[in-house]
């Protein structure tokens, strides 16, 4: 899939299994229609692990990464229906990064998705972008795979807003992102044990605090849907 947009909110949480029911339902029945009536959401994802873990990633794609500070969002964000402020105490575990979308290659939607959370070591940010760009740009022909992008946090100056506060406080963030989809979760496992595997990318210039996880999409929501 290529990204819509530039820039994007990426998240990762945890959901106990006695709320999941119910969190799919609102996820999917209020809160994603709600995020894509905000002008500049173009399209939202969510995704399960498909590593027997309770955790999520959701991904929502936008137009600008002004969309982020608009008064249409912070208005949600600071009013939040009494659904999602049943739901909110139980995302556990919260990463919420506001991110530019810097590289994005291939396109289609598809059904796996592999994340990786990581940083650059210090002076080496040119040369692990370098490194990155040449590798994710080669990945979308490959079998098994569709997509390869490059993200990164920069989150705006915009205060704790109403749903941090249910949940506790303000969340945790990312630093760089690569999300990469296919339609082969094999595929996917398979690079993360060589090409993207943590011998290499530290030699490239992260640090060795990488963290992967893998997804199977659950639901998807576009602007043009609502």
């Amino acid at each position: 899939m290529t990204l819509l947009g530039k820039a994007a909110v990426a998240m990762w949480w945890d959901m106990a299994p006695a709320q999941r029911a119910e969190f799919e339902d609102w996820h999917s029945h209020e809160h994603f229609p709600e995020r894509m009536s905000i002008p500049g959401f173009l399209r939202g994802s969510r995704w399960a692990s498909s590593e027997g873990a309770d955790g999520f990633f959701v991904l929502y794609e936008l137009e600008t990464y002004e969309t982020l500070t608009s008064s249409h969002y912070l208005a949600r964000l600071n009013d939040p229906t009494p659904w999602s402020t049943k739901m909110m105490p139980h995302h556990r575990n919260m990463v919420r990064s506001q991110c530019r979308v810097t590289e994005s290659f291939g396109g289609g939607i598809a059904m796996s998705m592999m994340t990786l959370r990581l940083s650059p070591k210090p002076g080496e940010a040119d040369a692990l972008r370098h490194h990155l760009q040449h590798l994710l740009s080669r990945l979308p022909a490959q079998p098994g795979l569709t997509g390869a992008h490059l993200l990164y946090t920069q989150t705006p100056e915009t205060g704790l807003t109403q749903e941090q506060k249910i949940r506790g406080g303000a969340d945790a963030v990312a630093d760089w992102i690569v999300l990469v989809s296919g339609y082969d979760a094999a595929a996917l496992a398979t690079l993360a044990a060589s090409g993207l595997n943590e011998n290499s990318l530290t030699r490239a210039g992260a640090l060795p605090s990488l963290r992967f996880a893998h997804f199977s999409q659950a639901y998807a929501l576009a602007q043009t849907d609502v």
